[in-house]
């Protein structure tokens, strides 16, 4: 056996040791120094993102939690679970960015938040205990309360639209609220006491996040209060009058903050103690910064529901083709607001999980697009994901799913396209009442006269669904390199609030065309005419169809 004498020893572990001092890519970790963090808080899971300056994703990790299902069309999530969910994608965020050379410790600046809206949660003040699970979006509990409401108002189903933007719908915060504090007696008890404190998700993520019971800082953002039915759209503050119509105090609500301001420091107790956080937004409005959405530009985000904004400016544009007026960001105390009209879709990506949860036709979300590909068509079948009633344009909480056109023909794989169909027909649906409403001017097109439908969320990995929704459209589809915008968008504000970005920055970063994947549409005009109409009949047979005594 020969032995390797000890100077060409010495001499390899310096070959080893400068090659990797000299390795380009380390010597970038190890200097970088700026980064700023997200947190993405859905409505079936929680994710962490660490960027860098140039908003490069170095550190992430995700957690699903528990959805409950109490009653038909209840759906609750327990508030304490996500907080749980929260701590643990922070904490192993963190240990991936730091075992790959990150000093994310010394160099983290901010943390953005994002969150599911009209979401609610009513806790102690004394104790940080939730009173009652949260009540979700699209939980359907209060159709009662919103026909009492539409039969004793003015105006019925529009009366707080001159206000807020917003019909009376299962969909918003204010009326969940209303049906905690008439059917929970804990709720009802600690408001009497001065004890109870209400928030949508961000709200009680900051609290806790800054100190809790320990001096947590009880704020929410200017988007998702836009979604509560109780904040004055022109004054970007609690409406008095809407309060006193519907029984809220003042009291229980947090206080009114813009997207991009520092609003307090993550407390003992949690990972990155002593971060800022300094930027909020709704998840939809998150993804309309990270798209760098100007005025007339639409996005639409794929995710358990389909959200479509189009940013109409810095004044607020009334619907009268059923969607929303809302609010699209406000990108720090004294900057302008920029306005919305929003199209809100329920079951989107959750139709999918349906197929695999409920049916068993797939075992992975990802596997509907092959199963899906297998045919050409859906062989007639049209799917209404109506689960719990639809949204716009169409507002109808008595609606229930239907899957129609079912022949001996009709195989799984047929399903799952008129699944991922149903998708698209829902968007296609909402973008047609958007350009009436919005008209030319609040359009921008590309230098063939189309409209550009940019889109974000999971479910816009699916190829197929892109093509789908393009030649649905009669318009191209336009899909960014990174599709996790609404985390991106949070990460932005709070960039923007601690002098890491400037607006323009951001603009330029969001609208990379060339990082870019582009959808055109390869329909035609008779085709899509006639798949229309087959859509259209279809919805027309889920009214009806719900057992509204609940």
């Amino acid at each position: 056996m020969k032995v390797i004498p000890s100077c060409f020893i010495l001499v390899l572990h310096f070959l080893i040791s400068s090659s990797k001092t000299n390795n380009p890519e380390k010597k970038k970790m190890s200097k970088e120094q700026t980064f700023i963090a997200s947190i993405d808080q859905g409505t079936t899971s929680t994710r962490f993102f660490i960027y860098d300056k140039s908003a490069r994703i170095i550190g992430s990790h995700h957690v699903e939690f528990t959805q409950f299902y109490p009653e038909a069309g209840w759906v609750e999530h327990d508030p304490m679970e996500i907080l749980e969910s929260v701590r643990s994608c922070m904490t192993k965020a963190l240990d991936k960015a730091t075992a790959d050379g990150y000093n994310v410790d010394s160099g983290l600046k901010a943390i953005g938040l994002t969150n599911q809206r009209e979401t609610v949660v009513v806790w102690s003040k004394s104790t940080g205990s939730p009173l009652y699970n949260a009540i979700v979006w699209m939980d359907v509990r209060t159709s009662s309360i919103c026909r009492k409401l539409e039969k004793e108002l003015p105006g019925g189903r529009t009366h707080f639209v001159e206000s807020c933007g917003l019909p009376l719908s299962t969909y918003f915060s204010a009326v969940k609220l209303l049906w905690l504090m008439e059917n929970k007696e804990e709720v009802r008890a600690a408001i009497k006491k001065g004890d109870a404190l209400f928030g949508t998700i961000d709200t009680w993520l900051i609290w806790n996040l800054t100190g809790g019971v320990n001096g947590g800082i009880h704020v929410t953002d200017v988007s998702n209060a836009s979604r509560t039915m109780l904040m004055n759209l022109k004054t970007l503050d609690w409406d008095k009058e809407t309060l006193k119509t519907l029984g809220i105090p003042a009291e229980i609500l947090p206080k009114i903050v813009s997207n991009a301001e520092v609003i307090g420091k993550i407390a003992k107790g949690w990972p990155l103690f002593g971060v800022p956080v300094a930027g909020c937004l709704g998840d939809q409005h998150a993804a309309m910064v990270g798209q760098a959405c100007r005025r007339g530009e639409a996005k639409c985000t794929y995710g358990t529901g389909a959200f479509i904004l189009l940013n109409t400016g810095t004044a607020p544009v009334k619907s009268t083709h059923g969607l929303l007026t809302t609010l699209a960001f406000k990108l720090g105390p004294k900057a302008q607001t920029n306005y919305a009209l929003e199209g809100s879709i329920a079951i989107a990506g959750a139709a999918v999980q349906w197929l695999r949860d409920s049916l068993g036709i797939i075992s992975s979300a990802s596997e509907i697009e092959s199963l899906a590909s297998k045919v050409d068509c859906t062989g007639g079948v049209y799917f209404v994901p109506a689960f719990n009633g639809l949204f716009a344009p169409w507002w109808r909480d008595d609606a229930r799913g239907i899957c129609i056109g079912i022949t001996r023909f009709t195989s799984k794989s047929h399903i799952a396209r008129a699944v991922l169909e149903s998708m698209c027909f829902q968007v296609k649906d909402v973008l047609d009442s958007m350009h009436k409403d919005a008209g030319e001017k609040g359009e921008v097109k590309n230098e063939k006269g189309e409209f550009l439908l940019r889109v974000d969320g999971g479910a816009t990995v699916n190829n197929l669904l892109m093509q789908i929704q393009a030649d649905l459209l009669g318009s191209s589809v336009v899909r960014p390199a990174d599709i996790e915008t609404t985390a991106l968008g949070a990460a932005y504000a709070a960039g923007m609030a601690v002098g890491v970005w400037k607006e323009e920055e951001l603009f330029a970063l969001g609208q990379n065309i060339k990082t870019a994947s582009i959808f055109s549409p390869k329909s035609s005009v008779e085709w899509r005419k006639k798949k229309v109409d087959s859509w259209c009949k279809a919805v027309e047979r889920t009214f009806g169809l719900a057992d509204l005594e609940m």
